[in-house]
């Protein structure tokens, strides 16, 4: 996960934390990082206007001010609902952690009436996803397509045969019930479909991607359609 990315989920989840507040271990373990780096980004934040709180002490950690949210959102319980199944069904979409807080932001700012009845229509919806990769190698994979950089993947392909790429990545996409990151790879000097459970590490490297476009990789599938879902 980029800093800037870090940065906007830390304070969604000081501003959920409320008058409890986090301490600054279990910030850390949230986002895989040293205390010291924890510490870092809450002075940025404070730097940069947000309106923090500290306690100190047994028990003690950080928080935000209250009134620190959006302006009320108009969704009806079953839109909001919709987006939490979207989003609870899909653990290893990219950007699902940035979606997940997403929605909880705009939950914790619907109005009180509204996000009752949403929460009761959400105990009707269960979902059993499957297991997720791990975040820090999926927060590599979302910032390398990001970026455009080059990633640099240990990935076991279907017949066992462990290898070691780097990628220029193209597209995610998702078929047959999996997530795929497409790209050029380099090693075959092709592009090439790779299935995300299958990448053991991935590596954000420094090398900026060559301009290789979607329509390299081929006719899509007849179903297939940008996330964004808009008509031409």
């Amino acid at each position: 996960m980029k800093r800037a990315e870090r940065l906007h989920a830390l304070s969604e989840m000081l501003r959920r934390s409320g008058a409890r507040g986090v301490s600054a271990d279990r910030l850390a373990q949230e986002f895989e990082v040293s205390v010291r780096t924890v510490k870092r980004d809450l002075d940025a934040l404070e730097n940069s206007g947000v309106p923090l709180w500290s306690r100190p002490g047994p028990g003690g950690g950080y928080g935000m001010a209250v009134g620190a949210s959006l302006p009320p959102v108009n969704l009806s319980p079953a839109q909001a609902v919709a987006l939490m199944a979207a989003v609870s069904a899909a653990p290893d979409a990219p950007y699902a952690d940035l979606a997940a807080a997403g929605i909880q932001k705009i939950m914790d700012v619907l109005d009180p009436r509204t996000r009752a009845r949403a929460d009761e229509l959400a105990r009707r919806v269960w979902v059993n996803g499957a297991p997720s990769p791990s975040r820090a190698m999926r927060s590599a994979l979302e910032e390398a397509m990001v970026e455009q950089r080059v990633i640099r993947i240990r990935y076991t392909s279907g017949d066992g045969a462990t290898t070691t790429r780097e990628v220029e990545p193209v597209l995610f996409a998702s078929a047959n019930g999996k997530w795929y990151l497409v790209g050029w790879c380099r090693l075959r000097n092709a592009m090439r479909w790779f299935t995300v459970s299958r990448i053991e590490r991935a590596n954000v490297t420094k090398s900026a991607c060559n301009g290789h476009t979607i329509h390299e990789v081929g006719v899509p599938p007849v179903n297939a359609r940008p996330v964004h879902g808009r008509s031409k």
